[in-house]
């Protein structure tokens, strides 16, 4: 009996000793709170910013064109090259210009050939008219004699002013052959300046930005070849609408954002096109941009126009975890950490806007601990 006894003792003492190790076990594996810090979040007064698209335009651009028409023999630049002022663009053909040019060399050599004839009329012209006034002032004075008849003065007078009609026109048949000279001459300069035509050359300095003529097509007058811009001097054209116009000035600054460039332009207004748009019912506004190297025409722009101020949730921009198109922050609920779904708008330099998820007066976990995730267990600390 008593060994009995002693066996169901041994047996209790057992039992009990296999039932307290799981507690000891359970306790030591709640992990300790993480320590944190929070912050409220509250409402802030922000810009209230209007915003317009647009479209990066150059402030100078040009359509090169021919001036004469022509084959184009070669061209020398491609779309995306940097051409100096004054470089060969496209040469046309002159083999054309070269033989107007010759003919109307020859046509002044022909002119020049005919002076020397002229000279020697106006010279003969002059001594038949020498010639007959001094035998006029002879026969007149005979004629006061009395020692010349009626007929033979008149016929002295006559022959006085045929040889000064002679001469006359001997003199304007000289002055009619320079006229010819210098109108040869001018011919002649004419067809030089537009075998000077012949050679295309850049306005000003810029990049290609589009080409359109080839080798062995012909160019017209006026038909663009290459269009180039000039590079560095960009703005962007803003479409803005009827109604917002009146708010916008000359000279007010802009936070312009384009495709392609990761942070916000500081720029400002420079042009209000008084035109508006039939269609869209929108103005166009110009916005000077800074130089920026990777700005081109056609980039995608966004113009935000500051009118007045508006009240916003905003929470610092570094406090959101982006999962895709998922956004999320960490708040201190009841000493659990719970991951809270926003939705977030206009960010301004590190403050980002809240449109959903969150409201004023909850307490979000920033800065977030390293390995920190839903549900954990937090101590936060002032």
């Amino acid at each position: 009996m008593t060994r009995q006894l002693f066996i169901v003792a041994a047996c209790a003492i057992l039992l009990a000793g296999c039932g307290e190790a799981p507690k000891e076990k359970a306790a030591s594996a709640v992990p300790n709170p993480v320590a944190v810090s929070t912050i409220t979040v509250a409402t802030e007064a922000w810009p209230s910013i209007y915003e317009a698209t647009g479209t990066v335009r150059a402030r100078s651009s040009a359509a090169i064109s021919a001036r004469v028409m022509g084959y184009i023999r070669e061209v020398k630049a491609q779309a995306g090259d940097r051409v100096r002022e004054g470089e060969v663009l496209v040469s046309i053909d002159t083999r054309d210009l070269d033989i107007g040019s010759r003919r109307a060399e020859a046509s002044r050599e022909e002119v020049r050939t005919a002076v020397p004839e002229a000279d020697s009329a106006v010279a003969a012209a002059k001594a038949n008219l020498d010639l007959a006034q001094v035998t006029f002032r002879r026969m007149q004075d005979l004629f006061q004699k009395k020692s010349i008849s009626d007929q033979e003065f008149d016929e002295s007078s006559a022959r006085l002013k045929a040889a000064q009609a002679a001469h006359e026109m001997a003199q304007a048949r000289r002055v009619q052959l320079n006229s010819k000279i210098a109108e040869a001459d001018q011919e002649v300069r004419s067809t030089e300046v537009t075998r000077t035509y012949a050679d295309i050359r850049a306005p000003f300095a810029g990049v290609v930005i589009a080409r359109t003529a080839e080798p062995g097509s012909l160019a017209l007058p006026g038909a663009p070849l290459l269009t180039i811009e000039r590079e560095g001097a960009y703005r962007l054209e803003a479409s803005v609408e009827e109604s917002r116009l009146g708010a916008i000035k000359m000279g007010q600054p802009v936070s312009v954002t384009l495709d392609g460039v990761d942070h916000n332009i500081d720029a400002r207004v420079s042009e209000i096109v008084p035109a508006v748009d039939a269609a869209s019912r929108a103005y166009i506004v110009k916005i000077d941009l800074p130089p920026l190297p990777s700005v081109r025409s056609g980039v995608f722009g966004r113009a935000g126009f500051q009118q007045g101020t508006r009240s916003v949730l905003a929470i610092p921009a570094a406090a959101v975890t982006n999962r895709g198109q998922l956004q999320s922050v960490l708040v201190a609920d009841e000493g659990i950490a719970r991951t809270r779904m926003i939705t977030t708008g206009t960010q301004m330099k590190d403050r980002i806007e809240v449109l959903s998820g969150l409201a004023a007066g909850d307490r979000m976990i920033f800065p977030i601990p390293q390995g920190l995730a839903d549900g954990a267990r937090v101590e936060v600390r002032q």
